[in-house]
């Protein structure tokens, strides 16, 4: 694969295509983490309708995303400062499939989808992600500045 190297999400020690043939409760922490293409889409706000149950994506982000590389920028410790972010697994990913983007890869893999041809893991670059329309990046207002009222002023169609 190419630009490895300026990939955060380790993916070298992956096998081949785990996405299509290892189911995800089988999977390895790295192919875990390897499934992620680095949208950022997860670390935006959604607006959930009571009556409806539909979600939707802002472009107000958590306060610790970082709008122009579409990673957290305390990853390791962000639960000490945003304790209700999720932790998403093979365990979890079904409650919430509801909220996922649409062009997620873990909830692609988990409804039995192809990645997009976008996705790293395919293409060889994260930059692909960005390169295609489809993240966060320079998209985003933050949490901190918005008031949760001023939210619907925000709402983006997905996927991007």
């Amino acid at each position: 694969m190419t630009e490895q190297s300026s990939d955060p999400i380790p993916r070298d020690d992956v096998r081949p295509a785990f996405w299509d043939t290892v189911p995800l409760e089988k999977l390895t922490p790295t192919e875990w983490e390897a499934l992620c293409d680095g949208c950022g889409k997860c670390c935006l706000n959604k607006l959930e309708d009571e009556a409806t149950g539909e979600v939707v994506l802002t472009r107000v982000a958590c306060k610790l995303f970082d709008d122009s590389t579409c990673r957290c920028s305390n990853y390791p410790t962000r639960h000490k400062y945003v304790p209700e972010c999720i932790v998403l697994t093979p365990n979890t990913i079904r409650d919430s499939l509801y909220w996922l983007p649409q062009t997620c890869a873990y909830r692609l893999v988990y409804e039995g989808k192809p990645l997009f041809d976008w996705h790293p893991l395919i293409s060889g670059t994260p930059q692909s992600v960005h390169e295609a329309g489809v993240s966060a990046q320079d998209l985003t207002v933050s949490e901190a500045n918005t008031p949760e009222d001023d939210w619907e002023d925000h709402i983006i169609e997905e996927p991007l």
